[in-house]
């Protein structure tokens, strides 16, 4: 389990750049560190904003070791998972294969480092879930995920919130790699989309000594006009 209370083991990319020193090296060898890096559970925002929406294509960035897409599988859509390291995406493909055949054959996964190149497309979802950057990396990879979505698709966007910096909660980086939701969807272009949500969540974490903490992500959802 990870010491930051705000991911609660779920898959996230705090800080350095694309081709900078948080690359494919750093992230194979921190999953070698341990068993699980990550809880088997998807991110409680995107189950929130995806449950109900008609099953597509969709595009899971950073999927670690797989639970958003395996959850995403299970409720119908063919997912194509990306992440920058090997060693987190054979452990996902493994757990797809316990989650059964018909979970397994629905996600493609994929290595990919969004440095080298952008995510193709379209897609009727597109998530990123705790990827943290500064900019103008941050800027680079939201265009490339606002791009790869289909004309009526989504594209979801959760981070941790820059508000828990000042409770100490969060590893100490600048702020800037803890964009708010509003900011983030000030970056879309309002003739081509809606922002649905664009807020400050808070839910119940689990804190560095076992502690009961509450914790905000900065949920941006947004439709893209058809």
């Amino acid at each position: 389990m990870p010491s930051d209370p705000g991911s609660e083991g779920h898959h996230e990319h705090d800080g350095g750049s694309f081709e900078g020193e948080l690359g494919e090296k750093f992230w194979d060898e921190r999953y070698r560190s341990s068993d699980a890096l990550w809880s088997d559970e998807a991110n409680p925002q995107l189950v929130a904003e995806v449950t109900g929406m008609a099953p597509g294509a969709a595009l899971d960035v950073g999927c670690g070791e797989g639970a958003d897409a395996i959850w995403l599988a299970r409720q119908g859509w063919r997912v194509t998972a990306i992440d920058i390291s090997g060693v987190a995406l054979e452990r996902a493909a493994a757990a797809a294969r316990r989650a059964g055949t018909e979970v397994a054959d629905r996600i493609t996964w994929e290595r990919c480092d969004l440095g080298e190149r952008t995510p193709g497309g379209p897609f009727d979802l597109v998530s990123a879930q705790f990827m943290h950057l500064p900019e103008p990396e941050r800027a680079r990879l939201h265009t490339a995920l606002a791009a790869a979505v289909a004309p009526g698709g989504a594209l979801l966007i959760v981070g941790h919130d820059f508000s828990d910096l000042a409770t100490g909660l969060r590893r100490p980086l600048w702020p800037g790699h803890f964009p708010g939701a509003a900011e983030v969807g000030a970056d879309l272009a309002p003739e081509e989309w809606d922002v649905v949500v664009a807020e400050s969540r808070a839910r119940p974490a689990m804190g560095p000594d076992g502690e009961q903490v509450t914790v905000h992500d900065a949920v941006l959802r947004a439709e893209r006009r058809s």
